[in-house]
């Protein structure tokens, strides 16, 4: 379905849709929906986050040109603030039709003016406002507004990615009028043309939101507002049983699951499905012997990812065994291919023996591993235990630091380690997305921490990004991903499953990949 959008937008027939309840049911009106969040926004700019505890709360205020719309089995791009769009098919110019009838909560109309502010501060921002995705519209050379109601966007470039930067839930279209009274007014303060207003904001404990009577969507929102809760992961399972709130929208361990929906039974709707993140391990490049590839293949080649999975999807979030790209992803590699490279031999004494024998020929036999991990049980923690479990089969020593998450954060960036967890997560599937964590130093991407000087990879990042030829980018992502693999820079752990139990009484939210989609509460209705 995704390549069908992409095929719709590139010849100019991308339309409104009509959006359909999920399970056939009609909607009921009112209510006010009670969710938790494990984390609290740092900033309410959403250009300037990355985390979900901002994302959770904030999005419902907000909307973007177009967005990401169904569950795992079924994503496309559908419009949003925009009615349709179109490309040319040198991939260069992308023209987005507005709709007329959008407003801010002011009550002030949304025009290619706001949208033009919006991705002028994420391409260029101010002096003291932080874009952290701003590499990802490098290509963007303008944007042009030629009427209220239209938006041209000039590339410098193709970029394969691009529809999918435009769906990104993090681009919350901001009023130009207040952001040229203050480029920074979005850090704290509200202002959206989604379907709920602000109300508060209770540090510690919660943010609440009101129906937006003047949303573009006919008779949406279904809510009259909601309610998030800030509380520690602990008290989810507790929450949801005590009715405290119905639904939390990261997502749940197994044994978080099974208490729900043992004491919840028919009230509980449990919902899984793969998830857009993943854990890796990030070697220093830069550090000896690590910058030798038999030494990282022999880190790679220790860990038994077939036999593993099965045992950490039921005590942690891991589940799946895959590359740099989500399992069963458009542009992920086969089991099959899988098992040509090394660490994903169905063999593991085998694997094991090569490993000790490349170490041994690389002179490092007894190798001890300075190892970064963040103290986070899940699932940081249970990855760890597990790689030092492996490594140990084959002789390695292990010192296994775990430290508080700004100070994991301080020590990577300062390539304070010999091999680091680290992970793959964002609002899609998209090869762009995942890729930017394994390019090489010499990319300058904010999040490549093994700082490996390989420039083949890089190269075939570039050749990927630039291929709108669906059959040839499938082809230079299988070529990424097997290059990258062997070369273990970056070691692949285990991708997520994600699972999140509520509420029967919840209707029409649906399980994405990522638990940056399905935020903006348009369709969510309360049986009550």
């Amino acid at each position: 379905m995704r390549r069908l959008t992409l095929l719709l937008a590139m010849t100019g027939l991308a339309a409104s849709m009509a959006v359909l309840p999920a399970g056939g049911q009609t909607p009921k009106r009112g209510g006010i929906l009670n969710f938790a969040v494990v984390a609290e926004p740092p900033t309410y700019d959403c250009h300037g986050t990355t985390t979900f505890g901002a994302l959770h709360p904030i999005g419902p205020h907000y909307s973007t040109l177009i967005k990401y719309q169904g569950d795992w089995k079924d994503m496309k791009i559908v419009p949003d603030a925009a009615e349709s769009w179109s490309s040319t098919p040198d991939g260069l110019t992308f023209t987005f039709k507005l709709r007329r009838d959008v407003k801010f909560h002011d009550g002030s109309p949304m025009t290619s003016a706001d949208v033009k502010a919006t991705y002028d501060r994420i391409i260029n921002p101010p002096a003291g406002v932080l874009s952290t995705r701003r590499a990802l519209y490098e290509d963007i050379a303008a944007v042009e507004t030629p009427d209220a109601a239209t938006v041209v966007f000039r590339f410098k470039a193709p970029n394969a990615s691009a529809l999918d930067g435009f769906a990104s839930p993090w681009n919350c279209i901001y009023s130009a009028a207040r952001l040229a009274e203050d480029p920074k007014y979005p850090e704290t303060r509200i202002m959206g043309t989604g379907a709920f207003s602000f109300v508060e904001h209770v540090k510690g404990q919660s943010w609440e939101g009101k129906r937006f009577d003047g949303y573009f969507k006919p008779g949406q929102p279904y809510l009259e507002g909601y309610k998030a809760y800030f509380v520690k992961s602990s008290g989810l399972a507790t929450g949801i049983i005590g009715g405290q709130f119905d639904i939390e929208f990261r997502g749940l361990t197994p044994t978080d699951r099974d208490q729900i929906a043992d004491k919840l039974r028919d009230k509980a709707v449990v919902l899984e499905g793969p998830w857009s993140a993943s854990l890796m391990l990030t070697v220093n490049a830069r550090k000896k012997p690590f910058d030798d590839i038999r030494v990282r293949q022999a880190l790679t080649l220790a860990i038994d990812r077939w036999g593993g999975a099965p045992a950490m999807a039921r005590i942690s979030l891991m589940k799946y065994v895959g590359g740099f790209t989500r399992p069963g992803y458009l542009h992920a590699l086969s089991e099959a291919e899988l098992e040509t490279l090394p660490g994903y031999g169905r063999d593991i004494a085998k694997s094991r023996e090569e490993a000790k024998r490349l170490l041994k020929e690389a002179g490092v036999s007894n190798l001890k591993v300075n190892f970064l991990n963040r103290n986070v049980g899940q699932p940081y923690t249970a990855a760890g235990i597990y790689t030092i479990d492996q490594w140990s089969r084959i002789g390695i020593e292990t010192e296994h630091k775990l430290l508080e998450t700004k100070l994991f954060y301080d020590a990577l960036a300062r390539s304070d380690f010999d091999v680091a967890i680290d992970f793959i997560s964002d609002h899609g599937d998209d090869p762009n997305l995942q890729y930017v964590h394994v390019v090489s130093a010499a990319m300058k991407s904010p999040m490549s921490y093994s700082l490996h000087g390989d420039t083949k990879i890089d190269g075939l990042f570039e050749r990927q990004k630039r291929a709108l030829d669906p059959a040839e980018r499938k082809q230079l992502t299988r070529e990424f991903e097997q290059y990258s693999i062997a070369q273990a820079y970056n070691i692949m752990l285990f991708w997520w499953q994600r699972i999140v139990v509520h509420n029967s009484r919840v209707k029409g939210w649906r399980l994405t990949p990522s638990h940056y989609l399905g935020n903006d509460l348009t369709d969510v209705w309360l049986d009550q």
